[in-house]
């Protein structure tokens, strides 16, 4: 019995190290899981359920309707859409990937369980379909469709069936997307633009506009240029974009078959976001000045550091300095 137990805590022990060998150094999303060890070993990633469980009626049929426009949103709201002409011709899902149901791939499974909740962008409450909005605006630099039109109720229907497992309040490991810790230098473009060349130009186009797909408007979505993501939208953020390069890309990769190094991820995130691209300014945007991350590129700041250390970093001088002056100020 003694010789069972111990041979059990070996391979634990030889399994655990086998993990961390493979997911990177104490810099990696791995050391900062092992935090709280025992949570990230017993918290699942999260998933999305069946869709085939989606009910046969009015109501499923109002779920169903809501998937098709996150992906395809282009045949309907793209530059030809047979709805109306709202965005840029991207589908939501180009950036919530497999509509929204891949785990770390800006899916939906928490926007349920948190929303409405309060927005530091907005400065007030948020609902769902004040996020969708802020989607067709930013990152499909369109417009989006009336609040109470059929379409808008159906992709709050889908959205909120996707996260309907998930307790309310809660943020399941795996939602969202994830953020990467900072590295103690600035993200580097021209690195960045050697990664692209050998990892992203097959799929993206040496000159970053994506491949066309004329029926739902992009296989691979345009990463720069007219057609993309304008500058208020949350992928110009490096620690977000980032996250999502480094969980997903380059296609075929997922969180447990990561491709890139964090650095990689930053560097990369820093060469596709230097690149031109609809420039948009919210001025009502985080209007308490100190709430505004430290990785958004456009002043004023709370703060000396230049906009470029804004942009591309280093951040962690920027995130100490706030934690200096937000214990100043309780003091």
């Amino acid at each position: 019995m003694i010789r069972n137990r111990l041979l059990a805590v070996v391979i634990l022990l030889l399994l655990v190290l086998t993990w961390i060998w493979r997911k990177g150094t104490p810099s990696s999303k791995a050391f900062l899981d092992l935090q709280s060890f025992p949570s990230a070993v017993t918290e699942p990633i999260w998933s999305a359920p069946d869709s085939n469980s989606i009910s046969a009626d009015e109501k499923g049929n109002l779920i169903r309707y809501g998937k098709k426009l996150i992906s395809s949103t282009a045949w309907y709201f793209g530059p030809k859409g047979k709805i109306g002409r709202n965005s840029n011709g991207m589908n939501c899902q180009n950036c919530h990937l497999k509509a929204g149901t891949q785990a770390w791939a800006g899916n939906f499974g928490s926007v349920a369980s948190l929303y409405p909740r309060f927005s530091d962008r907005r400065g007030s409450t948020e609902t769902i379909n004040q996020r969708i909005t802020d989607c067709f605006e930013r990152s499909m630099n369109g417009q989006a469709p009336d609040s109470n039109s059929v379409e808008m109720k159906a992709m709050n229907a889908y959205i909120s069936w996707v996260g309907k497992d998930v307790a309310r309040g809660k943020k399941p490991r795996g939602t969202g997307l994830e953020i990467l810790p900072f590295i103690d230098r600035p993200a580097d473009p021209q690195l960045g633009r050697m990664i692209y060349a050998a990892k992203c130009q097959s799929c993206h186009g040496a000159n970053g506009d994506g491949q066309p797909d004329s029926i739902s408007g992009y296989r691979y979505p345009p990463l720069w240029g007219e057609h993309s993501y304008n500058t208020a939208a949350g992928l110009y953020r490096l620690s977000k974009f980032a996250g999502f390069i480094k969980d997903n890309m380059p296609f075929g990769s997922n969180f447990a078959n990561e491709v890139l190094s964090n650095e990689q991820a930053w560097d990369l995130a820093a060469f596709v976001n230097s690149q031109p691209r609809p420039d948009k300014n919210f001025k009502k945007d985080w209007p308490e000045i100190n709430l505004k991350p430290v990785d958004f590129a456009y002043g004023p700041f709370p703060d000396t550091f230049p906009s470029r250390q804004h942009k591309f970093g280093p951040f962690a001088p920027i995130m100490k300095y706030k934690k200096d002056q937000t214990e100043r100020t309780k003091k």
